[in-house]
């Protein structure tokens, strides 16, 4: 029998990276030592209470049952506690918080609640390729915001044309930035806001990385802005926060028909997240944020490590504001790619080419702080080797 796949299939946008960690990979496996630089993986494990509190969770048999369809309320109220502690923000458990098998899932979702063939999403470029994803599954188009050096890596609304603001439903952000490393002022949310109004745009703002700031700077929150629950909504993930990528836990919170309409779909694809892995989440939330500060301390150390380093061999690059990337510009007569291949070649370090993160991204290369300060040094040491920068 011949399987005839869905169209959809075929939409799915080409995984860059895949290439990338076959290639790691396959220096692996020929002995080399690789410093890997290229992942967006915490390479630090949970702290011990949360996963005390799982496994406490996990013996208790109401968790062996199905929960509640659209995620405990515990969890819900642990969500508007975490965002009224950190930032001040206001929400209703029951009604502006869905909770979600990780942001990743919800970023698809939220194009597929949206989206009819043909509709525009206005998507960052360079940016998130699951985004790219979301807008595939739902037959939508994409229309690419450049973000570029010259204007702190913010999108220019300015620049988009009225044809495709007329078919734009949807619009994704992400700061504190990933692949940029950049944050973003209160004031450019509130011209989001503005500009999101004028056009009915939902605004689908992804904080990722709400956690993860530097030099004594925090964050802002989409939500922070006042009529940002009348635009639109924002993601958050456990993963980076507290080490817990493999456990899926996140959360859409902010417009209550956006909240309604995701939970409606969820309804039918999920009956919600193991319930020992809510409560631990819970406890995340809602226990001492010590752990948090401790490990932010650590990014920062370890940006401040690198980015010591490159000043050293003369490669010029901004630090760090946010998120655990660096963002560095290739040497000149290199494209992203091949300097990415030069560097795994050469130098055994794996580094993401930028323009695997959108067009604009060319020129760039993605470095992740996710290896201890000393691997960090080693890896800029072996790159000076080469004799790229003056």
């Amino acid at each position: 029998m011949r399987i005839q796949p869905a169209s959809m299939i075929d939409r799915l946008p080409v995984q860059f990276f895949s290439s990338l960690v076959a290639k790691t990979n396959q220096a692996i496996a020929q002995g080399h030592d690789i410093i890997n630089l290229g992942q967006g993986n915490p390479d630090l494990p949970t702290p011990p209470h949360i996963v005390e509190e799982l496994q406490k969770q996990a013996a208790n048999p109401l968790h062996h049952k199905y929960p509640p369809f659209q995620g405990r309320k515990e969890l819900k109220q642990a969500v508007a506690h975490w965002y009224k502690a950190e930032f001040d923000v206001d929400l209703d458990p029951d009604e502006e918080v869905a909770i979600l098998f990780g942001s990743k899932t919800g970023l698809v979702e939220i194009c597929q609640i949206l989206l009819n063939p043909g509709d525009v999403a206005l998507v960052p470029d360079p940016g998130y390729p699951d985004y790219w994803s979301g807008v595939a599954v739902a037959d939508g188009r994409m229309v690419m915001m450049p973000l570029r050096a010259e204007n702190g890596f913010l999108p220019q609304y300015g620049e988009l044309a009225a044809a495709d603001l007329e078919r734009a439903k949807l619009m994704f952000l992400n700061y504190p930035n990933n692949p940029t490393a950049v944050n973003a002022p209160a004031a450019f949310f509130e011209e989001t806001i503005r500009f999101a109004r004028k056009h009915e745009i939902v605004v689908c703002h992804d904080f990722a990385y709400g956690a993860i700031s530097y030099d004594g700077k925090k964050p802002v929150s989409f939500m922070q802005v006042p009529g940002a629950k009348e635009v639109g909504v924002e993601f958050y993930t456990l993963s980076k926060t507290y080490n817990m990528a493999g456990w899926r836990v996140g959360a859409m919170v902010g417009n209550r028909e956006l909240v309604r309409l995701l939970n409606l779909l969820q309804d039918h694809y999920f009956v919600s997240l193991f319930g020992a892995v809510q409560m631990a989440a819970v406890r995340a939330l809602t226990d001492s944020q010590s752990c948090v500060r401790d490990l932010v301390g650590i990014y920062e150390s370890r940006r401040n490590a690198l980015f010591e380093s490159l000043a050293r061999i003369g490669w010029k690059a901004a630090p760090s504001q946010g998120s655990f990337f660096a963002w560095l510009p290739v040497p000149a007569g290199y494209d992203s790619a091949g300097f990415a291949d030069l560097l795994l070649e050469k130098a055994h370090v794996v580094v993401a080419p930028g323009v695997g993160f959108g067009p604009t991204g060319e020129g760039y290369v993605r470095v992740a702080l996710l290896s201890p300060e000393e691997r960090l040094r080693e890896a800029v040491a072996r790159i000076e080797r080469l004799q790229l920068f003056g």
